[in-house]
């Protein structure tokens, strides 16, 4: 069934919802951004927000869900085309140095939520560790293609989220280059040794 023009679906109106309450939620905080300036930054009404998303809870859980698809998307985009396992595995770094160039980086989204709710909202604790746990799978992976061990997924990792950190609170976005230069030798010394 088609939209006549000027009429959006239930699906676009839930997308640009997601997308201002993302954009809100990420430059100033979960907790200091209300209802209604989400209403108002998505263009909807009051009504039709609470209809997509009962609580401020589910939209928060809906922005997380956007953000995990959009981090492995990206990840992803970085190692494709990337035939060499390790330069593959080096791919993400290459994808932190991208992110933390843009203006509006502000750190890890799921970091930020679960510093903000993660202990009073179980559901956002649990879709930040879902969030990591699946980053900590994909590099597994990429280490396994390559030859090595799990070990040199977990630490490959922690570069990584260690890197977004010091490149949110510092402001440097270099972190993602410093991180690159020692997964390299992990890597190598991982690979060397296997």
């Amino acid at each position: 069934m088609a939209t006549s023009p000027g009429t959006t679906t239930a699906d676009e109106t839930r997308e640009r919802v997601v997308a201002a309450a993302d954009a809100l939620f990420y430059a100033r905080g979960i907790q200091a951004v209300g209802m209604d300036e989400v209403r108002s930054a998505a263009g909807v009404s009051l009504k039709r927000l609470y209809s997509e998303f009962p609580g401020k809870e589910q939209l928060v859980l809906a922005v997380l869900d956007s953000r995990h698809r959009q981090w492995e998307e990206g990840v992803a985009r970085a190692a494709e085309g990337v035939d060499d396992p390790r330069r593959r595995m080096l791919a993400v770094f290459d994808f932190l140095e991208q992110w933390f160039a843009d203006a509006t980086f502000r750190g890890c989204g799921f970091i930020n939520a679960f510093g903000e709710l993660g202990a009073t909202s179980p559901a956002v604790a649990e879709a930040a560790r879902r969030h990591k746990e699946s980053f900590q799978a994909y590099v597994n992976r990429l280490a396994q293609e390559a030859g090595a061990d799990e070990e040199l997924a977990a630490q490959l990792a922690l570069l990584a989220e260690g890197a977004q950190t010091t490149a949110a609170i510092a402001g440097r976005d270099d972190a993602a280059r410093h991180a690159r230069r020692a997964a390299e030798v992990l890597v190598d010394a991982a690979l060397g040794a296997a």
